[in-house]
């Protein structure tokens, strides 16, 4: 079990150790401490997540696949076991994320190509990483999330435009209520989660300073050009081609309430020839509604 006082609240994962029996590191980055799980032996294989989740959101692939490979899994700054400093201390915008990740990579001395999985903003932050390290990267799993900005004809999501621009309901909303890891719980899967995966996914959201991270994940979403993060955006989306199509392999869950199919259709457009998977009965949490599944074709994808 592994407990920690953030921001005067204890976070702990007693209740769902048994599902996540995994030891806990830490590194200072720039005064912060960011959590990780350091599992197995072999080639690299890093897995981001996005919001609101956190390491434990691939707790499945992990147990699966540390056996022949050395699974790495932060939580990002703000999320997780990892520490939650206010804005003012840490800069919660997609630039920081990458260097976090960065930090990681360079501090762990993963020498040998590494395999991706990413998940949501997870999945910007490791392309991100990827189109300017693409000499080592050996494969990568993309599952909904985005590598550009919104589809031709797809609409910001009114959910996420309230969060984003509407400051006096975002933060009561999701600093105050956890309106948006609680939502999650239910608009993310399509099967019903026991009581302790839903607590393993909240936990570390357990005060107001304690989610700040959910918010501003969310507020750093680049629409126009005017936001911080479009020019990192704009930079990954035309540096996608340079990824090859066998090193690529989409999973997907098609009733995603935010990253749908026209996400997935969009990736397909660029990479015609890449191995695909569309789950009609999974939802955003995609590792929740299809554990077994999902691990069996990674594996597959990662030893071929």
């Amino acid at each position: 079990m592994v407990e920690r006082i953030i921001n005067g609240k204890k976070v702990s994962t007693k209740g769902f150790e048994d599902i996540y029996p995994f030891d806990s590191n830490f590194i200072n980055i720039n005064g912060h401490s960011l959590h990780y799980i350091d599992q197995g032996k072999g080639k690299p294989l890093v897995m981001i997540h996005g919001n609101p989740t956190w390491s434990f959101y691939f707790r499945h692939l992990i147990l699966g696949l540390s056996s022949e490979f050395r699974t790495v899994v932060p939580d990002h700054i703000g999320c997780g076991l990892s520490d939650k400093p206010d804005d003012k201390s840490y800069h919660y915008t997609l630039k920081s994320r990458v260097k976090d990740l960065d930090a990681l990579i360079n501090q762990l001395n993963l020498e040998d190509k590494i395999s991706l999985i990413v998940h949501d903003w997870g999945g910007m932050i490791g392309l991100a990483w990827a189109v300017d390290h693409m000499e080592r990267i050996d494969k990568i799993v993309i599952t909904n999330t985005s590598g550009f900005f919104l589809p031709r004809g797809k609409q910001f999501p009114l959910r996420l435009w309230l969060i984003k621009y509407l400051n006096w309901f975002a933060v009561p909303a999701v600093l105050g209520f956890n309106i948006f890891s609680r939502a999650a719980l239910v608009m993310a899967v399509q099967k019903k989660l026991s009581s302790k995966i839903k607590n393993g996914l909240t936990a570390p959201y357990n005060s107001w300073k304690n989610r700040i991270a959910t918010l501003k994940f969310v507020q750093d979403i680049p629409i126009s050009e005017k936001d911080q993060s479009y020019c990192i955006v704009k930079h990954v989306e035309d540096q996608l081609k340079g990824f090859d199509d066998n090193q690529l392999l989409f999973l997907w869950g098609a009733k995603d309430f935010v990253f749908d199919l026209s996400f997935f259709n969009e990736f397909k457009k660029r990479f015609p020839k890449s191995k695909s998977h569309v789950f009609d009965d999974a939802g955003h949490y995609l590792f929740e509604d299809h554990p077994e599944q999902t691990l069996a074709l990674i594996h597959k994808f990662l030893k071929s």
